[in-house]
């Protein structure tokens, strides 16, 4: 039997995990033997889970008990209304514009809430990667330690999570808002991965050295995230797992950056 073509919309099916079972196999083999289409699949799951960690969490929640009785109220005047909507939203634009200035602009949120959404971003971009996973692999750790610090502007290296079975696989630099930050990833036996995101807060937040090294937990979209801040870094431990063992192996990586 002659082989069925592969089409376009049969690899967007197959990066948005729609495409049935028989035919995903033959896919995912034809992939193997074409890296440029390949790595075309990869940044598509890329963008999808881009979007599920921007908006998951608005789809999620309920609707406003306000919207929905508007919705169930039929309206006598419903087109008069709709057009002193529309008339109020264009006064409020104009309004805005030409009052633009006179208002202090509301405060931006403090660099170390943004730690865990920037994490679990990079996260989400970087770890379904197959064939670039990261810039330098674990086997030129040392390489990479000194590259990474000198752009981190202060000693670095990657903890080693063996006791929880996770082996790294290397890591890679990020741009971050005041500058370089490191991400390092980890990988189990079954290919679930973990990645450390690292930032020298010092030069993001412009703040001394502090030794706030309290865990915080945040989630994003799949996403678990554990951070805190120590020293002149702050790190963030990113992973589709469950909270309790993300933790444990949060507390790992801590014991070994403060031996």
């Amino acid at each position: 039997m002659k082989p069925q073509p592969i089409v376009e919309d049969e690899l967007h099916s197959l990066a948005d995990g729609r495409l049935a079972a028989p035919r995903r196999s033959e896919l995912e083999a034809w992939l193997t033997e074409h890296p440029q289409e390949a790595e075309q699949v990869q940044a598509w799951r890329g963008q999808n889970a881009l979007l599920h960690l921007a908006y998951d969490r608005v789809l999620e929640a309920p609707l406003p008990t306000r919207l929905l009785d508007a919705a169930r109220r039929p309206g006598r005047y419903s087109t008069r209304r709709f057009a002193a909507a529309v008339a109020w939203l264009t006064l409020g634009g104009i309004m805005g514009f030409f009052m633009r200035g006179e208002y202090p602009r509301p405060a931006s949120p403090p660099p170390q809430a943004l730690l865990p959404q920037q994490a679990a971003l990079a996260h989400a971009v970087y770890s379904p990667e197959v064939r670039h996973p990261v810039e330098v692999g674990a086997e030129q750790e040392a390489h990479l330690a000194a590259w990474l610090s000198k752009r981190l502007g202060a000693a670095l290296k990657p903890p080693h999570l063996e006791e929880a079975g996770y082996a790294l696989l290397g890591g890679r630099l990020l741009p971050g808002e005041g500058g370089a930050v490191a991400q390092f990833m980890y990988q189990d036996a079954r290919g679930s991965r973990l990645t450390l995101y690292v930032r020298n807060d010092t030069v993001a937040t412009n703040t001394p050295t502090t030794r706030e090294t309290a865990f915080r937990f945040a989630r994003e979209g799949k996403i678990s995230v554990f951070y805190w801040l120590d020293g002149r870094f702050g790190y963030a431990l990113s992973g589709e797992t469950e909270k309790p063992e993300l933790l444990r192996i949060a507390n790992i990586v801590y014991r070994q950056l403060n031996p």
